[in-house]
């Protein structure tokens, strides 16, 4: 859910999708907020209020794409740092059960000392901090470039790492199909879960971002699609949605906004492929409840993804 219009106006998106649960952005996703982008402590206590009574839960807050806890140089792991203490607070502050964060680019250095990096970053980020109830999960990426964490031996890793922190994982299915793991068909799902609950344990996996993919298999390249559409295709996503092993977990979608509506068709989609008879939205939009339509080429300075 957007934060354009602050805070509150999140929760009135959410409520008017008729969701149970969303992520946001604490401050601009692109650009370094740092520990200074304060939560007005009245904005924070009024946005906690009627989240309880809207019964929104969990919270997820997405934490800024810039951030590379795996940096090398000294300048941009400062920089990381210091926004990543800002994700904190702002987390801490809104009463957010979970925080995501990429793990980082390594460049051209090894996966153990990216390793050593990110979880060195982490813990200088919420040094004297409590963090309460909030917990931070590292997400799977889909392995673009130098991009650490696209292996579940990697996350493993970084979650070993950080034993003194309240560290867990969030999947992501563009991610995990782009990275090369095979949740398209029933045995390779199976087989995924399997692995996730040997290495890194099923219990650490709160989140998970469920997103078509417009990249092939394998590609290591993350580029979302909306369900049914794209790589993956609408019966493996009923497959992993209803999956036994991801049972109670939050179901987030980062799927891209091309058309007016496109969001809720894509909840739409979602509540279906779990069995749950879903209604309109509270401020239903005039457009077809089922499928999407064909894409328009973006005028320059479209905003055509939601991330």
């Amino acid at each position: 859910m957007s934060i354009a219009g602050g805070f509150l106006k999140s929760l009135e998106l959410a409520r008017n999708l008729r969701s149970t649960a969303l992520q946001i952005f604490s401050a601009s996703p692109r650009m370094w907020a740092g520990p200074g982008r304060k939560v007005d402590p009245g904005e924070a206590e009024e946005f906690r209020r009627r989240r309880a009574e809207l019964g929104l839960a969990p919270l997820v807050i997405h934490a800024n794409y810039l951030i590379n806890l795996a940096a090398p140089d000294d300048r941009t792991r400062a920089l990381s740092v210091s926004g990543f203490r800002g994700e904190l607070e702002r987390a801490v502050a809104l009463g957010a059960d979970f925080l995501v964060v990429h793990p980082g680019s390594r460049r051209d250095s090894t996966i153990e000392a990216a390793v050593d990096r990110i979880a060195g970053s982490m813990a200088r980020a919420a040094r004297g901090m409590n963090l309460g109830s909030l917990r931070i999960l590292v997400e799977i990426t889909a392995g673009q470039g130098s991009a650490v964490g696209s292996r579940i031996e990697e996350l493993r890793a970084i979650l070993g790492a950080c034993a003194r922190l309240p560290v867990g994982v969030c999947l992501d299915t563009a991610h995990l199909f782009a990275a090369g793991y095979p949740i398209h068909t029933q045995e390779g799902m199976d087989g995924t879960m399997a692995k996730i609950a040997r290495e890194i344990g099923l219990d650490r996996v709160r989140v998970v971002h469920v997103n078509g993919s417009k990249a092939l298999f394998g590609s290591r390249v993350d580029r979302h699609e909306h369900l049914g559409l794209g790589q993956i295709g609408l019966e493996a996503m009923g497959r992993i949605v209803n999956h036994p092993a991801l049972a109670g977990r939050a179901f987030i979608l980062e799927t891209p906004i091309d058309q007016p509506g496109d969001d809720w068709r894509n909840v739409s989609a979602l509540w279906r492929l779990a069995g749950v008879e879903w209604k309109q939205p509270l401020d239903s939009p005039a457009a077809p409840a089922d499928g999407f339509r064909p894409r328009r080429k973006a005028a320059r300075g479209d905003q055509t993804q939601t991330r």
